[in-house]
């Protein structure tokens, strides 16, 4: 499989890339040791990934359920146009939303899925009235609960497995 991308990374670069993903808090001291490179290498290899927009940032991967918002909607909305304004109004709109963790448009009979993690059904009730229903443009709402997740990877496996 060929990758094409505007900036040229090595077979290294990717075993940094899937132990970073594995571990975005290891030391190049560590990560020196699981690629078998020096740490010194290593920073400045991450540096390199890191300054091209490669790495963007690192995170903590937290326990939504332990948080208390063990419930995941997967959200389709339709708007009642798709012109330039009504999108724009909509995704406005949409970042001011404190319940969404993810939208995307998309293509296909929805224009818009998104990702709302609540309490529970009667919490989710609450941000449908309060926030989904009050979004600019909205023709149609679908809600889908998530029942059970099977997979739930950062960065898909064929991304790094890639081998220039």
């Amino acid at each position: 499989m060929q990758v094409s991308t505007d900036i040229d990374i090595d077979q290294m670069d990717y075993r940094l890339l899937r132990e970073l993903t594995r571990d975005g808090r290891a030391s190049d001291v560590a990560l020196s040791e699981r690629v078998h490179l020096s740490s010194t290498a290593v920073g400045r290899r991450r540096k390199l990934l890191e300054d091209r927009g490669m790495v963007q940032g690192y995170s903590a991967d937290l326990s939504l359920s332990r948080l208390g918002f063990g419930t995941t909607v997967i959200v389709a909305i339709e708007l009642s146009s798709q012109a330039e304004h009504v999108l724009n109004e909509f995704e406005q709109a949409v970042s001011q939303c404190p319940s969404m963790s993810f939208c995307s448009f998309v293509s296909g009979d929805t224009d818009f899925i998104m990702m709302v993690h609540v309490k529970s059904f009667e919490h989710y009730d609450s941000v449908y009235r309060k926030e989904l229903s009050t979004l600019p443009h909205v023709a149609k709402i679908r809600s889908s609960f998530v029942m059970r997740k099977v997979l739930d990877r950062k960065v898909p496996a064929a991304v790094l497995a890639v081998q220039p």
